[in-house]
């Protein structure tokens, strides 16, 4: 199971593209709200609406993961990190970690998970991606995490995410029937 986690002020396109893509090829992805009131209903950056499938607190503790994703924006990306127990899930994943615009930087980098790692990040974040090996490249796909840049990357970012997950012939097909 692949999980998108949605805070109040998320980048719309940055979670929204992702997870059709990523349905595309056939993962089973889940969005999951981090909201303060228990709410599944989430706003976007730009007031667009968005209802997750569940909230963080109906995730247990221990559960397994293919991919943790987050899309950026801000404040999205602080109301993320806020997020204790979106933090110790990200701390103690066996799976991958994926990570758009101010997220990797605002939550991964404020952690100390990009230590040694290539990745990038919205352009003016890279000083909080703190011991990272940053590339200005617009996605950085490493062992078990993928970086990119911002809002115009995000399809890329979600064919990056496939293409870890799937291989490289399945994000293909699906960039095939998105005509890219």
């Amino acid at each position: 199971m692949t999980y998108v986690f949605l805070a109040p002020g998320f980048e719309e396109i940055e979670a929204v593209a992702p997870i059709d893509i990523m349905r595309r090829a056939g993962m089973e992805v889940t969005s999951v709200a981090v909201t303060t009131d228990g709410s599944e209903a989430v706003e976007g950056a730009h007031g667009v609406p968005y209802v997750a499938d569940i909230h963080i607190d109906e995730l247990a503790e221990d559960v397994e993961a293919e991919w943790l994703v987050l899309p950026g924006g801000m404040p999205g990306a602080s109301n993320l990190h806020e997020c204790e127990k979106l933090l110790a899930l990200l701390r103690k994943t066996a799976g991958g970690i994926a990570a758009i615009c101010a997220s990797p930087a605002v939550v991964l980098g404020a952690e100390g998970l990009l230590e040694g790692k290539p990745a990038t990040c919205y352009p003016g974040f890279e000083d909080l991606c703190r011991g990272a090996e940053m590339t200005g490249a617009p996605v950085v796909t490493a062992p078990g995490l993928i970086t990119a840049k911002g809002p115009a990357f995000a399809t890329d970012f979600g064919l990056a995410i496939v293409n870890a997950a799937l291989g490289e012939e399945k994000a293909d097909e699906v960039a095939r029937g998105m005509l890219l």
